[in-house]
């Protein structure tokens, strides 16, 4: 069945409105009687039947309700530098589906690209859209959010207070993600600071160890693009806390 994210949740019906009424409609021809799945971001999923279509709404009627176990148990933020062309874009699908509830993108040193005013909430809508589509195709019922193009100084207010910070980090030779991962709370969020091509600088890392209290890590022998590091590091936390594998 397809899946859509509800507009408005009453008692025993649902409406869809917007682009996933036109979604609906336009591009699956679904019709009154047929299937579908809505999801509302609480992490309830409803069973329903669609029994009204109208220009601007879709109405469906609640069958069963349910709470299924599909989110991640440790809550994973992505804070990426930004990199240039469809990097950011493949590392939001890639985390939507693994099972981040976040991502970040951060103004780097060496961030090739640069977003300001208009165009950095543009591309916020953008990639946010990209993170709902990818949360319906794998099939969980919260979509991460993606924050708004934030700066060093506004990391540690944009995320809960009591978030963990992880900086991988190619010039750390000691500290391994899997054993820092035995000294964390899997029960407060974990946030992993991805630096863009070219990686942060050392005023960056100590920046982020002395103000966010991040720690230092590295991912292994080889060094990673940008987007490989991002999913790598996810993995390997969820992995560890049993979310995979």
């Amino acid at each position: 069945m397809y899946r859509f994210k509800i507009t408005e949740l009453g008692k025993d019906v649902f409406w869809l409105r917007d682009s996933e009424r036109d979604h609906l409609v336009k591009v699956l021809r679904l019709s009154p009687g047929d299937l579908v799945v809505g999801f509302d971001n609480t992490g309830m999923e409803y069973t329903s039947v669609i029994v009204k279509i109208e220009d601007k709404s879709v109405t469906c009627r609640i069958l069963t309700a349910d709470h299924p176990d599909v989110e991640a148990h440790t809550s994973v933020y992505i804070v990426a530098g930004l990199s240039k062309g469809e990097k950011m874009e493949w590392v939001i699908q890639k985390g939507t589906e693994l099972g981040m509830v976040g991502l970040v993108p951060l103004r780097a040193k060496r961030s090739v690209m640069h977003l300001e005013g208009s165009k950095a909430q543009e591309r916020v809508v953008r990639w946010q859209k990209i993170a709902s589509e990818a949360a319906k195709q794998s099939h969980r019922v919260q979509e991460p959010q993606i924050l708004e193009v934030s700066d060093w100084k506004d990391l540690k207010e944009n995320l809960p207070l009591d978030t963990q910070w992880l900086i991988p980090y190619e010039e750390e030779k000691t500290q391994r993600l899997v054993s820092v991962l035995d000294t964390l709370d899997r029960e407060r969020p974990i946030a992993i600071l991805i630096g863009p091509e070219g990686g942060f600088d050392e005023a960056e890392v100590a920046l982020a160890q002395e103000k966010l209290g991040a720690k230092s890590v590295s991912l292994g022998p080889r060094i990673l693009r940008t987007e490989t590091a991002a999913l790598a590091a996810l993995t390997l936390v969820l992995a560890h806390y049993g979310d995979l594998g």
